[in-house]
């Protein structure tokens, strides 16, 4: 891709609210996770999800051995949270508060939680598209972490008519 097409799409890009998540895995001893912003569900019947994973990553690499993974979406006050899961780095779990939940690394606080059984990997440029069967869902008040124009938000409904 050239240059002015790299930056073009990435401004575009940049206009898209997305909502924030943290995905995460277990290899057997430790967590795995990273967050996204390419997150969306893909299905009613089965409930599914997808989730763009970077090539490179080493959640990637421990989803594709243990065919799981969990999808935390976090809430507007969990922006710290999301900072930390996106940069690189074993110790992203210090200090945060997290449980197993269906055997996946479930984040404190976050309002919406899905376990998924990944049914495919589906390669796209630079990443991956991971498919997932829901297996347990869970959703607490809260209004969500989103993430437009560069800057981490939250959603605000509009006044009803």
């Amino acid at each position: 891709m050239n240059d002015h097409l790299s930056t073009a799409f990435r401004d575009v890009m940049a206009e898209v609210c997305t909502p924030v998540s943290v995905i995460t895995a277990m290899d057997g001893v430790r967590p795995h996770g990273t967050t996204v912003s390419a997150f969306a569900s893909l299905s009613m019947a089965p409930p599914m999800v997808l989730v763009s994973l970077d090539r490179g990553s080493n959640l990637l690499a421990v989803v594709r051995t243990t065919r799981r993974f969990g999808v935390n979406i976090l809430g507007r006050e969990q922006h710290g949270l999301a900072s930390a899961f996106a940069r690189k780095g074993a110790d992203k779990f210090d200090g945060v508060p997290w449980t197993l939940a269906h055997g996946l690394p479930r984040l404190g606080g976050a309002p919406g939680w899905l376990a998924c059984d990944l049914e495919q990997l589906v390669p796209g440029g630079d990443h991956f598209v991971a498919l997932g069967t829901v297996l347990d869902a869970e959703t607490r008040p809260g209004r969500p972490l989103t993430y437009h124009s560069r800057a981490f938000g939250t959603h605000t409904p509009l006044p009803s008519r």
